[in-house]
């Protein structure tokens, strides 16, 4: 997982609420075992849409309840495969902001004002270590956990982050360890 600090350039607007995981990736599409090639299906019905046009951006600013139904992590693979790697939106469902933080895609809970001012703005740059966006003509600081931040800062998923500590699971498995038959191959 790549390592977040600032995110910068053109935003990508998508002025819909309540977009669920269902519309961001299709079902036809959760078939796959890789975690990349999702982009091409990114809201792949709104996309045949004559006046549909979502650039492919750093940002992706969207409406409130962004990422709600099922709890597929296809939807986050295919929005980060499509070139996001952060989102701003007045709220995330739960589930769906769990996700992309796993993956190294940020979710960024901003109020629907300051969502509104960064896509007339049409750039903006994301802080994470200062916890603020920025964008010509404002800026707006966001919350965030911190083990969460953490990770982010440091590109460590649920594996780097049980790799940290390396050195007390070989020293709690040395103490496990107990004479007698081996019963696994050497």
């Amino acid at each position: 997982m790549k390592a977040i600090e600032t995110i910068t350039g053109p935003v990508s607007v998508l002025n819909r609420d309540d977009v669920d995981t269902d519309q961001i990736m299709p079902k036809q599409f959760l078939k796959r075992v890789e975690r990349t090639g999702f982009g091409e299906f990114l809201f792949y019905d709104w996309a045949k849409e004559p006046d549909w046009h979502l650039p492919r951006n750093p940002i992706l600013v969207a409406g409130r309840n962004f990422g709600c139904g099922s709890s597929r992590e296809h939807a986050p693979w295919g929005l980060e495969d499509y070139g996001f790697q952060a989102i701003i939106a007045p709220s995330f469902a739960d589930i769906f902001y769990s996700n992309c933080t796993k993956i190294g895609l940020l979710p960024i809970a901003l109020r629907a004002e300051d969502c509104a001012a960064i896509a007339q703005a049409g750039s903006a740059q994301v802080d994470l270590a200062r916890q603020e966006v920025r964008w010509p003509g404002g800026s707006a600081t966001f919350e965030i956990d911190e083990s969460i931040k953490y990770r982010l800062l440091n590109g460590l998923d649920d594996v780097g982050m049980t790799l940290q500590q390396e050195q007390a699971i070989a020293a709690y498995e040395a103490s496990r360890e107990r004479s007698g038959p081996v019963t696994t191959s050497v």
